[in-house]
């Protein structure tokens, strides 16, 4: 005991065992295994045949023996008095008047108690005796005031540490490999970067641990491992592990009675069949014939071991048959393995259903998904137990894990039941990566896992006051903003019902079309707010009371009367109209959206559906047919309508979409905009401005250099060639005709474009209209942006230090005071969000509405809804003729930055109509 005891104060990270040499392990294995297992095979030996035993027989029965242990926990886990990860020197904590969401029956049990952390476990819940606190020397108390405390997230899907950030050439693709399309012996663990960024953003999102999972590139990717993330002590992989199996230390299956489970990614479709250029059928060969490897070693130690166990002693100094490569696959076959498979589309999970019954072994969870809610009955008649739930996972850094749980508060605002939404990112992962006896719960000897939310978690913009894992507080400074007594409540949400039964009828592709008004007269009731254009901004022309509401009456796509009921009594007179009751509603200008390629591809990904990347100069030579170097691409000419992402916008009141030709290099070309509501360009108003702005991207590629590129970009703006297209566009930047949008991040990028502007407009006798895209770091230089004027157009709105040059991100609460776009703000820069892939273009209005959230009051709704309208138009180079034929958005049962709101209706003055959605 006196080791152990030595070996605890050592070691601050972890509690660990003392390590006993492999030949002693095997035997005190043996030994237990025959007094607990009444292993008959050993007990016939006798005891000469015994004493002769050599340690490769030794080795042979200990093997043997292990095929029956079970993986999970141990019956007695519960009783354990400290975790394995306790932290020597963590004070006790107590948790008082906290409103706890633990998890428990079915998600719905939510109480009102104390909670008491220890040793790295939840010790109680409840009201916490005094005689109970009394037998603590040292304890800290902390009033969390009603907040509501769930457990920590639990993300089932990240690469958080393998694709870490920021990407680097070197060093920022661990998670898959190309070396072949099955290596179910890889493992995530070796790859895993301590230095990651991402972990404390995460933390700060509310997640406390993560599956990190081998990449999708391969059909079978490797091995998974669960992470606690935060930074121990010793600052090494293995100690971020949680539950580790055995095998990370030893080639084979540490023998216990209870193994920790083990996890492996497995991906069909396209991901793989793009890495190695195959087809579908060639991917499920390779599924089959690894299995079929798998299963005929498993075959071979059955049969061994069946020899061994019938008491055959020459067996016995025969060698155990296994292989280093394949004996994670056998373990999937035997059960012990957790598989979790990136599958999208329902050919693939009919494939990956067939194998799993082919070969017998259980699947723990499809990911991705998306065609899954078309398949219910195959998903269920896979080689596992029926029964179908809900996981949101990240996929790490596709999406930043950060925000995992807006992707819970998306899934209830669309449908999905209170519980299930927290579940699925809490206890419902945690059961199917097989933690669930430790993680995803508020239960007294689970883990010190929680988050201390400032409002609802399911509310838009929750965010952790305080983060424990292992009962450490995590976030050492934390900044909160307070938030009104309606942010404590369940928030309402509308209902889509309708949206998702049409979802499973026409599989996947509901009509979108919007159905235009029958009359020519819509009187919309019960309106609580209207918002107008004023000049380049916006204004709350009308705002209703609770026991008034307003009328707005639209006549042939244009409002004519807006107020009380009073003001608007005429339209009681109108005949053939249309009444719509908003329920409180609200009426504004429609949203304006950039940053993807919206307008410009159907599919992602998917080159035949998509306008293509134009050439840069910097790259070869343009042919001549389009005028060479000095030609400059119009996104115009490329527009494609109707395409889904686009309709979905419009349905989600993103009624202008501006878009710049697709681009990789520095040379972008010019922008367009247009209305996303359109079907086809010869309709009324579907191109608003054939050219909008002049794109260009300045940032560390690689090759060219960065000052190659500003010396270029100086060169087109103090020297524009009048004879050529592209100097003619140019010098339109340097009179100040024309906006000029940079895609750059880095801040001394944006300040080298601050003093290159000064030099332009000093030759030109100009005010430049210079536009900063992404300015991911442009706080930093907030300050100098406002003096010289330059707007910022912030791509992602939640920044996040995904390269080298995007580092220096300001993160928001809780981790600092203002966003970056409130910082901006606070300088007086005018400012637009905008988004990275087209299908996000429709949570726009959650964008925005989440930057009101985080300005705690700061920011009012008009200046809010400016943030994804007129800013983004006025930056980009929309010139508006007439504010008064801008489509309108209706929403009902709120304005459009709220939750419980709903889009129902487009006002179109231009078109002379009223869409109703």
């Amino acid at each position: 005991m006196a080791d152990r005891k030595s070996l605890l104060d050592s070691d601050l990270t972890t509690r660990r065992s003392p390590r006993l040499s492999f030949n002693t392990k095997f035997v005190c294995f043996i030994l237990l295994s025959v007094g607990l297992l009444g292993f008959q095979g050993f007990n016939i030996l006798n005891a000469q045949t015994q004493a002769r035993l050599s340690v490769q027989a030794t080795t042979s029965l200990a093997r043997c023996l292990s095929l029956s242990a079970k993986p999970g926990p141990s019956p007695s886990f519960h009783k354990r008095t400290e975790s394995d990860r306790f932290a020597v020197g963590t004070k006790a904590l107590l948790l008082k008047n906290a409103k706890v969401w633990t998890g428990e029956k079915n998600g719905t049990e939510v109480i009102e108690a104390d909670i008491l952390l220890d040793k790295g476990l939840i010790k109680g819940i409840g009201h916490v005796r005094a005689k109970t606190l009394a037998a603590y020397q040292d304890i800290e108390v902390v009033d969390v005031k009603g907040a509501w405390v769930t457990p920590g997230i639990v993300d089932l899907h990240s690469h958080l540490g393998d694709a870490s950030s920021p990407a680097t050439d070197g060093a920022s693709g661990d998670d898959n490999s190309i070396k072949g399309p099955i290596q179910p012996w890889l493992r995530s663990l070796d790859g895993l970067n301590t230095h990651d960024d991402s972990y404390l953003l995460s933390i700060s999102g509310g997640v406390t641990t993560s599956l990190v999972l081998p990449g999708s590139a391969n059909a079978i990717g490797g091995q998974g491992f669960t992470i606690k993330l935060r930074q121990t002590a010793e600052r090494s992989p293995s100690s971020m592990l949680l539950e580790p199996p055995h095998q990370i230390n030893s080639s084979f299956l540490e023998l216990t009675e209870n193994p920790p489970w083990r996890q492996m990614k497995h991906a069909c479709g396209e991901n793989p069949s793009r890495v190695y250029g195959q087809t579908r059928m060639d991917t499920i060969w390779q599924f089959r014939e690894a299995y079929n490897k798998a299963r005929e070693i498993k075959h071979e130690q059955d049969q061994y071991c069946a020899r061994v166990l019938n008491g055959e002693p020459d067996v016995l100094n025969s060698p155990y048959p296994e292989d280093l490569q394949w004996e994670a696959l056998v373990d999937v076959l035997r059960g012990r393995v957790k598989v979790q498979i990136h599958c999208y589309e329902t050919v693939d999970l009919d494939d990956i259903v067939r194998l799993s019954n082919e070969f017998q072994f259980p699947i723990a969870a499809f990911h991705h998904a998306h065609e899954a809610y078309l398949v219910p009955d195959v998903l269920k008649s896979a080689y596992a137990e029926a029964g179908l739930k809900v996981v949101m996972k990240s996929d790490h850094p596709v999406l930043d894990s950060r925000y995992l749980l807006y992707e819970a508060q998306q899934a209830y605002l669309y449908g999905l039941p209170e519980n299930l939404a927290l579940a699925a990112v809490t206890t419902t992962p945690a059961g199917i990566m097989g933690m669930d006896h430790r993680v995803g719960y508020i239960k007294e000897g689970w883990d010190a896992d929680l988050v201390v939310w400032d409002s609802h978690p399911l509310a838009l913009g929750a965010t952790p006051k305080q983060v424990y894992i292992d009962g450490i507080p995590q976030l050492r400074t934390p900044h909160n903003v307070a938030k009104s007594h309606a942010f404590q409540e369940l928030p309402r949400v509308p209902n889509f019902d309708q949206e998702a039964k049409d979802a499973v009828k026409y599989e996947g592709l509901p009509p979108l079309k919007a159905t235009t008004t029958a009359s020519p007269i819509v009187v919309f009731t019960n309106v609580g707010s209207v918002f107008t254009r004023l000049n380049e901004g916006i204004e709350e022309s009308f705002r209703g009371a609770k026991t008034e509401f307003g009328v707005v009456v639209v006549e042939n796509g244009a409002i004519t009367c807006s107020g009380s009921a009073t003001t608007c009594s005429s339209v009681s007179y109108l005949k053939d109209l249309q009444v719509i009751d908003l329920k409180g509603g609200s009426i504004a200008p429609g949203l304006v959206t950039f940053g993807a390629p919206l307008g410009l591809e159907e599919i992602q990904g998917e080159g035949s559906t998509h306008d293509g990347a134009v050439l840069d100069p910097f790259e070869g030579k343009i042919p001549s047919i389009v005028g060479g170097d000095k030609a400059l691409i119009r996104a115009v000419d490329g527009l494609q309508y109707g395409g889904r992402d686009t309709l979905y916008a419009y349905r989600a009141g993103v009624t202008t979409g501006i878009v710049a030709p697709t681009h990789y290099g520095f040379y972008g070309g010019l922008s367009t905009s247009f209305s996303t509501g359109a079907l086809h360009k010869l309709a009324e108003g579907a191109v608003l401005q054939e050219v909008t702005a002049l794109h260009v991207s300045v940032r560390h590629f690689g090759s060219p250099s960065v000052s190659s590129q500003i010396g270029a970009l100086r060169r087109l703006l103090l020297d524009p060639d009048h004879r050529s297209d592209a100097g003619k566009w140019f010098r339109g930047v340097s009179e100040g005709r024309l906006t000029l949008a940079v895609e750059a991040d880095s801040a001394d990028i944006i300040a080298t474009l601050i003093l290159l502007k000064k030099e332009v407009e000093a030759k030109f006798h100009s005010d430049v209209q210079l536009t900063i895209i992404g300015g991911l770091e442009a706080h930093l230089v907030a300050k100098e942006l406002a003096a010289a004027h330059v707007g910022v157009l912030q791509v992602p709105s939640r920044p996040f230090p995904a390269v080298w040059e995007k580092r220096r991100i300001l993160p928001g609460l809780p981790l600092s005071e203002k966003s970056s776009v409130l910082q901006l703000l606070a300088h007086n820069v005018t400012v637009g969000v905008g988004i990275q892939e087209a299908w996000s273009a429709r949570n726009t209005r959650f964008d925005v509405g989440w930057i009101a959230v985080d300005a705690g009051g700061q920011l009012s709704r008009v200046d809010a809804l400016a943030l994804g309208s007129t800013n983004v138009a006025k930056l980009l180079g929309q010139r508006v003729q007439d504010y008064a034929l801008d489509d309108m958005v209706v929403t009902e049962g709120g304005d459009l930055l709220d939750f419980s709101s709903k889009v129902v209706a487009i006002v179109s003055p231009r078109r002379g109509l009223v869409d109703l959605l």
